[in-house]
């Protein structure tokens, strides 16, 4: 059941009976329905979470500004409140890109993080923009390009992400896509379990393998045959990945 967090700002839901110690943040275009196999397994004892819907995702508004990652891990700190912390924070793809942001913020709250197809790195040069889609915008900012022509070389040159996002979610998607971690990996102390499908063709396993460098304490987990939606395609590896940092937590 869907509940309501950050005084109304976030929906999301809550599994087990206790107070939450873990806290999930989905990627991008997804929503906190991507954990319930992960959190409460047919057979299994549900673990004590909280799994969010992120601002212009599922059940929640979108932000009133294109918010980065840091301005979204602002608002989902205040959950926080809620829980037994520190906590362990499950991030995936873009929801990654928060928890990251909420471990350098909030050090004394997070006491680990297990992340799953999130771009901390870039291993190499991206996909160069068409030129025809440069040009395009140079002259559509120049007043020489209607903005119909130019939705339309966004539609023909965008990601499928891209294409899909509309308004405020679109200067979203464009601020975090660009965004750098390097300084944020250095700062995080926390352990971090890094789960990677090796058939990730989003976020390769390439990028988890060149993070362990970036980060003080890290392994990585290969989940054979998953591709980037491990919550959907690997939950089982997720779930053992978060309580064997929840027991380290408990053994402190």
């Amino acid at each position: 059941m869907l509940r309501a967090f950050a005084d109304g700002r976030l929906t999301g839901e809550t599994f087990g009976t206790g107070r939450p110690t873990v806290l999930a943040l989905h990627g991008w275009a997804r929503s906190h329905r991507d954990f319930g196999a992960t959190f409460a397994p047919p057979g299994s004892e549900p673990l004590d979470a909280i799994a969010l819907d992120l601002p212009g995702f599922g059940a929640t508004s979108a932000p009133p500004a294109a918010w980065g990652s840091r301005e979204y891990a602002d608002l989902v700190a205040e959950v926080l409140a809620e829980m037994d912390t520190p906590a362990v924070v499950l991030g995936h793809s873009f929801g990654g890109r928060v928890a990251i942001q909420l471990a350098a913020q909030r050090p004394d709250d997070v006491a680990a993080l297990v992340l799953t197809g999130v771009p901390l790195v870039h291993p190499g040069p991206g996909r160069k923009t068409p030129l025809t889609f440069r040009a395009g915008r140079l002259l559509h900012r120049a007043g020489l390009v209607s903005e119909p022509r130019m939705e339309s070389l966004r539609q023909r040159y965008g990601s499928a992400d891209y294409r899909a996002a509309e308004g405020i979610m679109r200067q979203v998607l464009v601020r975090t896509v660009n965004e750098r971690y390097d300084d944020v990996l250095e700062v995080i102390r926390c352990p971090v379990t890094l789960v990677w499908g090796d058939d990730d063709d989003v976020v390769p396993i390439t990028v988890a393998r060149l993070a362990v460098d970036d980060l003080a304490d890290a392994h990585v987990v290969v989940c054979p045959g998953a591709g980037h939606l491990t919550p959907l395609s690997a939950p089982a590896a997720l779930r053992e990945a978060v309580v064997d940092r929840l027991a380290q937590r408990g053994s402190r």
